[in-house]
């Protein structure tokens, strides 16, 4: 009994450390936002030099910075982040559900190249990746490079393999009679998968799509390299760029423009947290 509570308190003690661990980062940026660059630099940690007042100057002075154009970027981060989501949804779950009812050699190769592409690391691929958009672009006469086509294009290739994986090991669950029945009755395979399979999807779906949300909105390497930090199409973590200088950073405006980027994802979390628990518990019994 006695080493049972000492398991326990240590337990505790250690998910307290990963917490404080964890959310430190984010005490930062929450509570420099509302400090002027002097205090942030003189107290960084600190509750020195805060204020409501500061907090709303910064506010203003990035959303109405001509260099950040706050606006313009978050819309392109929303369109640039559904867009990708929803077709990653879409071809994700048609991938899956063929892999797993089409028992053949070739797919389960196919299978298995998804899964190999999840631990190869971005920074191995990143260089061939910006020469082969640039190559394919010339040789089509589109531009893949600094567009939202591109990057989009991008970001379903390298999230793919994860829908695929998550939404494979679902559809394994699902009663194969369910298709046989509308076979039955005469439903094409299209049918099928959008008016039965689909819908069973759900919970899972959501789960995916949050996870794959998170990571697409908060991306800043991918963008930077495929949207240039100078170019005319920018996301949020891309266009907080415009605060730091070559000589000079602008840490009280760097951190309530990365507040602003922080937060719809913050507030989405929060408000799904339930379904995407519920989606992977879904898919853990599945």
């Amino acid at each position: 009994m006695e080493m049972k509570k000492s398991r326990k308190i240590l337990l505790t003690v250690i998910g307290i450390i990963v917490a404080v661990y964890t959310l430190f980062p984010f005490y930062l940026v929450v509570m420099n936002t509302f400090k002027s660059a002097n205090s942030i630099v003189s107290s960084p940690v600190g509750f020195e030099g805060i204020s409501v007042s500061q907090l709303m100057t910064n506010l203003s002075s990035v959303v109405n910075n001509s260099n950040f154009n706050f606006w313009y970027a978050f819309g392109t981060s929303v369109i640039i982040t559904v867009v990708s989501l929803i077709v990653l949804a879409l071809f994700g779950g048609m991938a899956a559900w063929v892999i797993c009812r089409n028992k053949t050699k070739w797919s389960t190769a196919i299978y298995m190249v998804f899964i190999a592409s999840m631990i190869i690391p971005f920074q191995v691929v990143m260089l061939p990746l910006i020469s082969t958009f640039r190559d394919v672009g010339n040789f089509v006469g589109i531009s893949l490079l600094q567009s939202i086509p591109g990057i989009v294009f991008a970001y379903c290739g390298f999230g793919g393999a994860m829908t695929v994986f998550i939404l494979t090991g679902f559809i394994k669950g699902i009663p194969y009679e369910l298709e046989e029945a509308a076979s039955i009755d005469g439903c094409s395979p299209e049918g099928t998968f959008f008016r039965i399979i689909f819908p069973l999807l759900t919970p899972v779906i959501t789960t995916v799509t949050i996870l794959n949300g998170m990571w697409i909105w908060n991306d800043y390497l991918l963008p930077s390299l495929m949207l240039g930090q100078n170019g005319k199409v920018k996301t949020l973590p891309v266009a907080v760029q415009a605060f730091v200088g070559s000589y000079v950073k602008q840490w009280d405006l760097i951190l309530t423009a990365a507040l602003l980027a922080i937060i719809p994802m913050v507030i989405i979390f929060l408000i799904a947290q339930k379904q995407i628990m519920n989606g992977m518990v879904e898919g853990a019994i599945k």
